[in-house]
């Protein structure tokens, strides 16, 4: 059995929240980069990822290109709720400083 990654998708005013769930790695990041495709990336971003189970390698370049697509749109990505070991991912791999973390949604 594959672990599952669950995507949701709340409209706010000034701000898209997608809520993700699971694991973020090879088999499941290209699931997310899909979500986002058709959302409006001129406007705040949050992900909430405090249901997040596991990222590796994948899911941070995954992030790494979301941020990227969202900044040259002219938006802002913000990581809410980032479970410790995607926060050690984040320091060993030197990307922490690139991602605003937030608090809450």
């Amino acid at each position: 059995m594959y672990p599952i990654l669950d995507l949701g998708v709340a409209v706010r005013p000034g701000r898209t929240v997608l809520t993700v769930s699971g694991e973020l790695d090879m088999d499941s990041s290209p699931h997310l980069t899909e979500a986002v495709d058709p959302l409006d990336l001129c406007r705040t971003m949050t992900l909430d990822m405090s249901a997040v189970t596991f990222i590796d390698s994948c899911g941070l370049s995954t992030l790494l290109a979301l941020r990227h697509r969202v900044r040259l749109a002219g938006g802002t990505l913000e990581l809410n709720g980032l479970p410790d070991q995607a926060l050690r991912l984040l320091e060993l791999t030197g990307t922490r400083a690139l991602f605003t973390l937030c608090a809450g949604t």
